[in-house]
């Protein structure tokens, strides 16, 4: 059994480290052959230093191709983007203002996306500048990723990890971000998703920053600046996308023991300051917006009543059977229960492969015209506060009686993300642009488009181009050596995860052997808490297997998994390194 390391013959090497070898060969019975090659080649030896030049040569030619192949691959696409049924809730705000009616909500979406159409469409007039923008948001994405990387280097003194090795290993992830067609795919949407890459990478940009002007090299008017961006960033992700609403927390780790220290006053209140009006700058707008917009109001009880209806429904026949005071009468609850039953039923007959984890559609539930958030509505009169009341108090009645089962439905969905395969990571083979475009003609054939296209020329043009790309847009394909790289990732994203977790108890554990890599151990985890953060908000109150949550995830997924990796390679080469002293 040979892990790369020799441990045996050196009393010194104690369990902790025997149980890294031991598990890393029962992760993956290649991790030790990988390593036996790696190592020479990561590690720092004199004919690496020898071939500098021409290796950084090597590295900006590669960095250009990786660039210029992916600006290819993204510019030789259909640049008109993808509509889908919930584009008119974001797109709907910008062509009111572009036919001179007035800003505002639509279905409870935010302001940010629909703001960035609108100036889209104001500065160009035209929607293929809205898939260029979104391109070169994804683009910068990758810029940022490898920006990242090499900040992180700073986070490990005296690394074993050759320079141009950790460089190229960063380029690697940054090509495979790039080339990915799930990225590419994300950027084509008439969705915030589009540019959630872009925001994600810009705020662990900013937070890693933050951390290393902060408690690394103290340097405090950088700090400060950093660390306002890192808040401002995260709240910008949170309003394009909800679903980060709990990242901003993990964010806020940070600059909470920013806080903590006992100097930098000055920075402290400024950085106050800083925050308060970057939440103001954020929120207060869409404050403002939603007042208007009834959807705002209702769009979070009802996903939480009909994602958790099979569970409400069960609390509503204990209610029932029992003699507790309720606020609501016995009959009518006894015709709610019975309705809820048979839509659940008719969810599960009429779409039964929609939501497994679930056992039932709660789309259904919600968007049938006949269905029970319709017949809910018409038993309140519209009085949409107390028809959400009801879905309040229903859903914390049944976390409140039934919360075993309620916490395994957020175990099941968070699951759905780590095991058996990380989803972040699609190999898909063939993307049919075609069937794309076919189904966004049906989600662009509403009467609400309809209305608005003869007053504004450049909608019409996109309906009408839309409708062409429909029947000869080219399909795309994934090249097989990408494929494979994204299985990999895929298959070995819980066990890495598992392992960088070991081994970060074993540093913390032991700091002063281990101190150079502690820093660098603390950022895995905070990368795994990022992942974890938005993982958790959507099994709470949605489903992970919405494709949609976890494609926005893959940035953050692809960069701590070769944060992870570096891990493992650092602390092996440490103990290599330490038997071959010992010897």
């Amino acid at each position: 059994m040979n892990a790369g390391v020799s441990i045996w013959p050196c009393p010194v090497v104690r369990r902790p480290e025997r149980a890294f070898v031991l598990l890393s060969v029962a992760l993956s019975s290649n991790i030790g052959g990988t390593l036996e090659m790696i190592a020479p080649l990561a590690s720092n030896q004199s004919s690496w230093r020898k071939t500098g030049r021409l290796w950084q040569a090597f590295y900006w030619i590669a960095l250009v191709l990786i660039f210029a192949w992916a600006i290819w691959k993204r510019f030789s696409l259909p640049l008109d983007p993808i509509a889908d049924p919930d584009t008119w809730g974001y797109l709907s705000p910008a062509l009111r203002k572009l036919t001179g009616a007035e800003y505002g909500h639509t279905h409870g979406r935010n302001f940010l996306y629909p703001g960035f159409l609108y100036v889209v469409l104001r500065c160009f007039g035209d929607f293929p500048a809205i898939g260029i923008v979104q391109h070169l948001a994804g683009l910068a994405a990758g810029g940022l990723f490898l920006l990242t990387w090499r900040r992180l280097r700073a986070f490990v003194p005296n690394s074993l990890v050759n320079p141009s090795f950790h460089n190229a290993f960063g380029l690697a992830g940054a090509a495979i971000y790039l080339f990915a067609s799930d990225t590419i795919r994300t950027e084509t949407q008439l969705r915030p998703e589009s540019v959630c890459a872009f925001l994600v990478g810009v705020n662990l940009y900013f937070t890693i920053q933050f951390v290393y002007c902060g408690f690394v090299v103290y340097r405090r008017t950088a700090a400060l600046v950093c660390g306002i961006a890192s808040v401002f960033s995260s709240l910008l992700l949170a309003s394009a996308r909800p679903n980060f609403w709990f990242v901003v927390i993990v964010v806020m780790v940070p600059v909470g023991a920013f806080f903590v220290r006992q100097d930098w006053w000055r920075q402290k209140i400024a950085l106050v300051i800083g925050i308060g009006v970057a939440a103001t700058l954020v929120l207060w707008p869409e404050r403002i917006l939603n007042r208007e917009d009834e959807a705002s109001q209702t769009f979070l009880p009802t996903m939480l009543f009909v994602m958790h209806a099979d569970l409400i429904r069960d609390q509503m026949a204990a209610d029932l059977k029992g003699n507790d005071s309720l606020p609501y009468s016995r009959e009518w609850l006894e015709r709610v229960y019975t309705a809820l039953t048979s839509e659940i039923t008719k969810s599960q007959t009429k779409y039964p492969g929609h939501y497994p984890s679930l056992n039932f559609d709660p789309e259904y539930l919600w968007f049938e015209p006949t269905s029970i958030v319709t017949q809910l509505r018409r038993d309140f009169g519209n009085n949409l506060s107390a028809c959400c009341a009801f879905y309040r108090f229903y859903y914390w009645r049944t976390w409140q009686h039934q919360s075993l089962r309620a916490l395994r439905k957020v175990v099941r969905q968070f699951s759905i993300y780590y095991f058996p395969n990380c989803p972040a990571y699609t190999p898909m083979k063939i993307w049919p642009l075609s069937e794309v475009y076919e189904r966004a003609v049906t989600s662009l054939d509403l009467e609400e488009y309809r209305k608005i296209a003869p007053s504004l020329p450049v909608l019409a043009d996109f309906m009408q181009r839309t409708k062409s790309l429909a029947h000869n847009a080219p399909a795309t394909k994934q090249a097989g050596l990408l494929r494979k790289a994204l299985t990999d990732l895929a298959v070995s994203y819980l066990p890495i995860l598992l392992l960088t977790l070991i081994l970060s108890g074993i540093i913390f554990g032991r700091q002063i052997r281990w101190r150079r890599l502690r820093w660098l151990a603390a950022l895995v985890l905070f990368g795994a808490a990022y992942n974890a953060a938005s993982c958790l908000e959507v099994a709470i109150v949605n489903s992970l297997e919405v494709h949609r949550y976890i494609t926005v995830q893959m940035y953050a997924t692809l960069l701590t998994q070769f944060l992870a990796l570096w891990l493992i390679l650092e602390f092996a080469l440490e103990i290599r390194r330490h038997n071959r002293a010992v010897v």
